[in-house]
């Protein structure tokens, strides 16, 4: 399909999304499940008994499910102002039998509602494809880096060494936190059912004469038809508004998440000890052609941060909900639930494809390690000293004296560290140069149980999930060329 120029083209769709999340918020997908949703009345209608619906009436319905007459609907709806009629009309043109009997009983939002809540479904199955690919991905990265040495930082100054594949461990541990909420919101979807204008089934109630019970089965038949295993057991017009606040606030949580990590990387990538995969043919800046700038992880942060600021428009429209409904929610809800899953998506893609193939540089790391390390490592000379029988104040006293002077010959005058040099010169302190550099040589031994926490949290943790949810993963194909 040729892309229209003249008209304002939505980059989620036209760049960083992908088919699977994008068809599920189209208008087919829209209108062939609204169908889907009358099909699944009459056919409870019929099955609880209602005479007035006819199982021919039914096989036509199914006859024109997927064929949608959307010219018909779209000019209807010019006339008449109003989608869900339109299509009604639109339908039963294809459907002359079962013209009379479309919608019976139903409100607007029996159709709007119970698809949204659809797409909703089928959508969060995508988005826990790809957070668990996500994970596995960092897994990986993890593993293979559990024991390799690296600065920590706190306040984005050097502090005592991690490992690589401990501090990947703390971004794992984010998206379990919401592979968790998402699955727990997962069930807490469920169809709005056949509930009538107001949420009493009072049109329902009239249809079958009173019967309370059969008013009670047909919605729960038209819930199990949609693939739903319950309705809400009360709602007003519309299903509870408060479940699209939770979901915004579950997707953005997703947001802050890869926020975080992406971040992080861009600042890793500034000190060139880790970057995002960078292409043969990439070009990293248009002036300077020697830049490997961190795009990926700079396009995550951008979306992440408008995923994040969504929560509060869903908050608005729940709490502005008067009585049994008012809409000002269908105009906002059309643009915030379709770009929440959106932007969820784009952002999980290149989760999942910055962690393909990151880059780790080893001597960059160990050269920050150096530069830092004699600073990190006097509290283990001072351990020494006290051992050969130095008192621990005096020797503090010593200490703290050159590591002042040796800052400022790193950050003065440019030189380098030479901090363990100073202290072996000083007669007070009880070793040489050489005994002192001897104390930093295995940077393993600043990094605590780094690696062990690592591998134990990836066996105890995190493969027992994956291996739970390893189905799930092949749900969404996820591009590695965003």
């Amino acid at each position: 399909m040729s892309r229209n120029r003249d008209v304002y083209q939505e980059p989620l769709v036209s760049r960083y999304t992908s088919p699977e999340m994008q068809q599920l918020f189209s208008e087919r997908y829209k209108f062939t499940h609204w169908r889907r949703c009358w099909i699944a009345l009459a056919e409870a209608q019929h099955e609880m008994g209602l005479k007035a619906v006819s199982s021919e009436m039914i096989t036509e319905l199914k006859t024109h499910a997927d064929d949608v007459n959307y010219e018909v609907a779209e000019a209807k709806e010019k006339e008449i102002r109003h989608d869900v009629m339109a299509h009604v009309f639109a339908y039963g043109q294809q459907c002359p039998l079962a013209e009379p009997i479309i919608h019976l009983g139903a409100t607007s939002q029996f159709v709007v509602c119970n698809t949204d809540l659809i797409v909703q479904r089928e959508g969060l199955k995508l988005i826990q494809a790809a957070l668990l690919r996500t994970i596995a991905n960092l897994s990986r990265f993890a593993r293979q880096y559990a024991a390799l040495p690296t600065l920590g930082y706190t306040h984005y100054q050097p502090a005592q060494p991690t490992t690589v594949g401990k501090r990947t461990t703390l971004y794992i541990q984010d998206l379990l936190m919401d592979l968790d909420y998402v699955t727990h919101l997962r069930t807490q979807i469920k169809a709005r059912g056949a509930k009538g204008t107001v949420g009493t089934q009072a049109t329902f109630l009239e249809l079958f004469e009173g019967d309370h019970a059969k008013v009670r089965e047909m919605d729960s038949l038209v819930a199990r038809k949609l693939g739903f295993d319950h309705s809400f057991a009360v709602t007003a017009q519309t299903y509870p508004r408060k479940l699209d606040m939770k979901t915004a606030e579950t997707l953005a949580g997703i947001g802050a998440s890869a926020h975080k990590f992406a971040v992080d990387l861009r600042l890793l990538a500034n000190l060139k000890v880790q970057e995002e995969p960078f292409e043969a043919k990439q070009v990293g800046s248009s002036a300077m052609a020697y830049k490997r700038n961190p795009m990926r992880s700079e396009r995550m942060t951008g979306l992440a941060r408008k995923l994040m600021g969504l929560p509060a428009n869903f908050a608005a429209t729940a709490a502005n909900q008067w009585f049994e409904r008012t809409l000002d929610d269908s105009a906002i809800r059309r643009m915030d639930i379709a770009q929440a899953f959106l932007l969820t998506d784009a952002v999980l893609r290149l989760y999942n494809n910055i962690t393909e193939n990151m880059v780790v540089y080893p001597k960059q790391i160990e050269k920050h390690l150096q530069e830092e390390l004699p600073f990190m490592a006097t509290e283990k000379i001072l351990m020494a000293c006290v051992e050969r029988g130095e008192s621990r104040q005096a020797m503090h006293e010593v200490i703290r004296e050159h590591s002042v002077a040796a800052g400022l010959e790193v950050k003065e005058n440019g030189g380098n560290n030479d901090l363990l040099r100073r202290l072996g010169g000083d007669a007070r302190i009880p070793f040489s140069t050489d005994e002192l550099e001897a104390l930093l040589t295995d940077y393993q031994s600043f990094t605590g149980r780094a690696e062990a926490q690592t591998l134990e949290f990836l066996d105890e943790v995190v493969e027992p999930v994956l291996k739970e949810h390893a189905g799930e993963m092949s749900a969404l194909d996820v591009s590695l060329h965003v």
